[in-house]
């Protein structure tokens, strides 16, 4: 049996390697028109599971959720600059499932997908500083 502090490294580990696929596959596709629509949802996917990751390491519980806004608000009580430093990747929530099925989806327009990519890229840097990795 692992030591306690062990186990959550090695969750916080799996939850940052998971985040990390779903960020790179952003940033292959992220210049093909046709692609947009997984684009946004793979963004969506790593900066939600970037912020998993860092309430993971700080012992804090989430509910299964794929809401980035729930996520920053139960950061806020222990990693306050986090939490303020990435108000902007609110804007995600709506790619978390939605955008994998068909009718009732938001929409993504040409552009969605560089800021998509920026809002997942500022969350990585900011977790992986707070993690300090």
């Amino acid at each position: 049996m692992q030591p306690p502090e062990e186990a959550v490294d090695a969750l916080v580990a799996e939850w940052v390697r998971k985040a990390d696929l779903d960020f790179q596959t952003v940033v292959r596709l992220v210049d093909e028109d046709a692609f947009r629509d997984i684009v946004v949802f793979h963004a969506q996917q790593a900066a939600e599971k970037y912020l998993k990751a860092l309430l993971t390491k700080r012992q804090l519980e989430f509910p299964k959720t794929h809401e980035i806004r729930r996520l920053l608000e139960l950061l806020k009580a222990s990693d306050h600059g986090v939490a303020e430093a990435l108000p902007d990747a609110k804007w995600l929530d709506p790619f978390g499932v939605d955008i994998r099925y068909p009718s009732d989806r938001p929409e993504t327009i040409p552009g969605d997908e560089r800021r998509a990519l920026q809002l997942a890229e500022r969350t990585r840097v900011a977790v992986t500083k707070a993690l300090a990795l």
